[in-house]
């Protein structure tokens, strides 16, 4: 077992956020969701699992996924194939509903006990791409900005920050297509970039 399989076997067991939790601990049992692999050069860094993905134990198996793959140019297949794409959220574990029928925030345990760990293992990456405020607040420098602000400063963000390259996108929930609506800049210049770049490194 590679030093990978093991991280991720210990990952498949936490319990954490329900047996010693910082706030109230998970309303349901855990069933972690990510994808890691040591040869991997792209990394979604999304939030934490929906309802439908705790269900069905893949992530992005829902409508937000159809829309990810679109924005990056990629099929089933290549976003599902963990040796050149790792999903990585901030939160594994499907957080619950608040009293509006949106999910809550991804866990507070999570990052600070397993990020640092897998991305270790998984030397090869060389593109995160930052999905929601919370990746990127966590991800990257300098004080929390607002996610327009942040995405529309993709430019500066995007190879200037170190290796591996970093990319923000808002979330591709369909509650997002508003946002998508008022801000045309993000297709018409942002996603060029991020098909080219995600081409590029599939075809290395």
């Amino acid at each position: 077992m590679t030093t990978l399989d093991s991280l991720l076997t210990r990952v498949a067991a936490c319990r954490l956020c329900a047996d010693e939790p910082k706030g109230a601990p998970l309303p349901h049992e855990p069933r972690p969701v990510l994808r890691a692999g040591a040869a991997a050069t792209i990394a979604i860094c999304g939030q934490a699992p929906g309802a439908r993905v705790h269900a069905s134990g893949i992530p992005f198996t829902d409508p937000s996924g159809d829309r990810l793959r679109a924005w990056m140019g990629v099929t089933q297949d290549e976003f599902y194939d963990v040796g050149r794409i790792a999903i990585v959220p901030m939160g594994f574990c499907f957080p619950g509903l608040d009293a509006n029928g949106g999910d809550l925030a991804p866990r507070r345990e999570c990052a600070p006990l397993w990020r640092a760990e897998i991305f270790a293992a998984m030397p090869k990456i060389r593109l995160l791409l930052l999905v929601g405020s919370y990746a990127q607040w966590w991800h990257l420098p300098g004080p929390k900005q607002r996610l327009t602000e942040t995405v529309r400063n993709w430019r500066h963000i995007l190879g200037r920050l170190g290796t591996p390259d970093m990319l923000p996108l808002p979330h591709p929930s369909w509650r997002n297509s508003g946002w998508l609506r008022k801000n045309l800049w993000f297709e018409a210049e942002l996603l060029p970039v991020l098909k080219e770049r995600v081409r590029m490194l599939l075809q290395a």
